[in-house]
C-alpha cells in the first residue's frame, strides 16, 4: 500500500503547462543525522522501479565472446574488448557513453580491463559494470536491468534520481517513489528516522516537499 502523501505529492507536482518535450519526475530525498565522514554511513544500493522510467533506457554492454548475442538487442551500447584501451585514452568519448547509459554489464573476465581503462570514468558515476557470468542469457540479463537504478550516498546527504515521466499515471509514479523510499530506508542505519523530507518535481515544474 502506497502512502497517500506520496500520491498527493505526485498530483501536486503535475505541471499543467504544455512543454515541447516529455518531462521527467525528479525525486530528491534529504537525509538528516547522518555523518558522511564515516565510511560506514555511506552506501551503494540498487532499486528496481516496478513501472520503469517511462522511456527506454540504454544499457552499456562490454563484451568479447558474447558479442554475437548483442546483434538483435535494441537500446544498448556495445563496447568490445579491443575498444577499452581506446576509450581509456579518449576520456571525452568515454564520458559521452557513460552519460547515455543508466547501467553497465561486462563479461566477468574483462572486469580488470574495465577497471583499468574505464574505471576513472564509471566509478565516480556509480556505474561500474555488473559482471556477466559464463553462459549467461545476455538478452534476459539486459531486460532485467533496464528498470534498475543505482543509488549512491557519498558526500551529499541528498539522493537525486528520476522516477518516471509525465505521461505515466499518478499511481505508477507513486509506486516507483514508494519502491525507492523503502529501499533507502532499508539501508539507512536508523531507517526512516534519518529521512528529513522528500521533494518531487517535474523537469520544469514546481517543487513539492513532503515528510514521511
Amino acid at each position: 500500500m502506497v502512502d497517500e502523501k506520496i500520491v498527493e505529492a505526485v498530483k501536486k507536482a503535475r505541471d499543467t503547462k504544455k512543454r515541447n518535450f516529455k518531462q521527467t519526475f525528479d525525486l530528491a530525498i534529504n537525509l538528516k543525522n547522518i555523518d558522511l565522514k564515516k565510511p560506514e554511513n555511506r552506501f551503494k544500493t540498487e532499486v528496481k522501479l516496478p513501472h520503469g522510467l517511462g522511456k527506454e533506457t540504454k544499457i552499456g554492454v562490454i563484451v568479447d565472446s558474447l558479442l554475437p548475442q548483442t546483434n538483435n538487442i535494441e537500446n544498448i551500447i556495445v563496447i568490445k574488448k579491443d575498444q577499452l584501451e581506446i576509450l581509456g585514452k579518449n576520456k571525452r568519448e568515454a564520458k559521452k557513453i557513460a552519460n547515455q547509459c543508466k547501467y553497465f554489464l561486462a563479461e566477468a573476465p574483462l572486469m580488470p580491463l574495465v577497471g583499468k581503462f574505464l574505471g576513472p570514468v564509471l566509478a565516480p558515476r556509480n556505474l561500474m559494470p555488473l559482471p556477466i557470468p559464463p553462459n549467461a542469457n545476455l538478452g534476459a540479463m539486459i531486460n532485467e536491468k533496464r528498470n534498475v537504478l543505482k543509488i549512491q550516498l557519498k558526500d551529499s546527504p541528498t539522493i537525486h534520481l528520476p522516477v518516471g515521466t509525465e505521461d505515466m499515471d499518478d499511481q505508477k509514479i507513486a509506486e516507483n517513489i514508494d519502491a525507492v523510499i523503502k529501499n533507502i530506508i532499508s539501508v539507512l542505519p536508523k531507517g526512516k528516522q534519518q529521512i528529513k523530507d522528500v521533494c518531487l518535481k517535474l523537469t520544469m515544474g514546481k517543487t513539492v516537499r513532503f515528510k514521511l
